[in-house]
């Protein structure tokens, strides 16, 4: 994970300079100077995780300059079964954002079916064929 890391801190060194450069030469435009720090604290954040990550998990097959691809046989992880939860959380917060334009009490509805949506979707392997 060595690789993933690094690829997204080197995404910070690079949008931090680029975005106090673009800041300074528009005189401060807030929205592309905003922007550009965003994409440079969500790269800190992305790379903080694999970090911390890495540290905390062994040596995969990946990291291993001299790694065989058989070495990365077998069961990879758990992935969840199908599930209909992200389309009614895709639909719900379209609803929200809907609501925005239209009404705001088209927002309201679209936020509380949003947050019962992903209360389903967080609590699915509590319930049901896939319990644990």
């Amino acid at each position: 994970m060595k690789t993933e890391y690094w690829i997204f801190i080197g995404g910070v060194l690079w949008a931090v300079p680029i975005g106090l450069t673009y800041g300074y030469l528009s005189s401060w435009e807030a929205v592309g100077t905003t922007g550009i720090l965003l994409v440079a604290g969500l790269g800190l954040l992305v790379g903080s995780y694999l970090y911390v990550t890495s540290r905390r998990i062994d040596d995969r097959p990946e990291d291993d300059p001299y790694g065989e691809i058989d070495e990365g046989a077998g069961e990879q992880g758990v992935f969840p079964p199908h599930s209909w939860w992200p389309l009614l959380v895709g639909g719900a917060t379209a609803l929200a954002f809907l609501g925005m334009a239209v009404e705001w009490w088209v927002a309201g509805l679209g936020a509380i079916l949003a947050m019962l949506a992903l209360v389903g979707w967080v609590y699915e392997f509590y319930r049901g064929a896939h319990a644990h």
